[in-house]
């Protein structure tokens, strides 16, 4: 009579599976994880005011932002900027970007417009757009945009919003060839149920 040794073979199958699995779980997240909460403690609604401080006098703003999820471990950032003027008159600007999270951990890359196979992109520095990234670190997450001059130079504009306990502290830089243009301060408080957080 013969010995089955189907069975040992299955058994030893299902060990190494075993272990596979085992060393697969204890394995460090990839390069392109995403701390989805820590991005989740962004989502909401806010408005507030900056001050401009390094610009032609001080300049006051009216601000509204608005940061969603976009596709999978992404987001989609809203914000509207109202200039008050000295003479009375104002200035509204309004941008809309989506964000998408790439191989490097906390890193996330533009999508900006669709390339001829359907996915999404950041612009062409060299083109005269400016090139957008963002990163998610600690409590503090920073979009940078990056533009090329006409004269062969380079622009650099710094956005970093902080979680607080009314909502998101924000500040603005601008830097040209290494030169500070401007920098803004502002509170940005979190819209609730239409009620808007008055904590510290």
């Amino acid at each position: 009579m013969q010995r089955n040794h189907q069975r040992p073979s299955v058994f030893r199958a299902f060990v190494f599976g075993l272990v596979l699995a085992a060393a697969l779980a204890l394995q460090p997240a990839g390069a392109g994880a995403v701390d989805t909460r820590k991005l989740q403690e962004f989502m909401g609604n806010y408005v507030g005011q900056s001050i401009s401080l390094a610009d032609q006098g001080l300049n006051e703003r009216d601000l509204a932002v608005t940061i969603k999820p976009y596709g999978n471990d992404g987001f989609s950032l809203d914000w509207t900027t109202i200039t008050r003027r000295i003479d009375g008159k104002t200035k509204q600007q309004s941008y809309s970007v989506a964000f998408e999270p790439t191989q490097r951990a906390g890193i996330f890359r533009a999508a900006q417009r669709r390339n001829m196979f359907g996915h999404f992109m950041p612009l062409d520095p060299m083109a005269g757009e400016p090139y957008l990234w963002a990163h998610l670190g600690n409590d503090t997450l920073t979009v940078q945009a990056l533009l090329i001059t006409e004269d062969g130079g380079y622009e650099i504009q710094t956005y970093e919003r902080t979680l607080a306990p009314h909502g998101l502290d924000l500040k603005f830089s601008r830097v040209s060839d290494g030169k500070v243009l401007k920098t803004i301060s502002g509170v940005l408080r979190r819209v609730k149920d239409g009620q808007v957080d008055q904590g510290k």
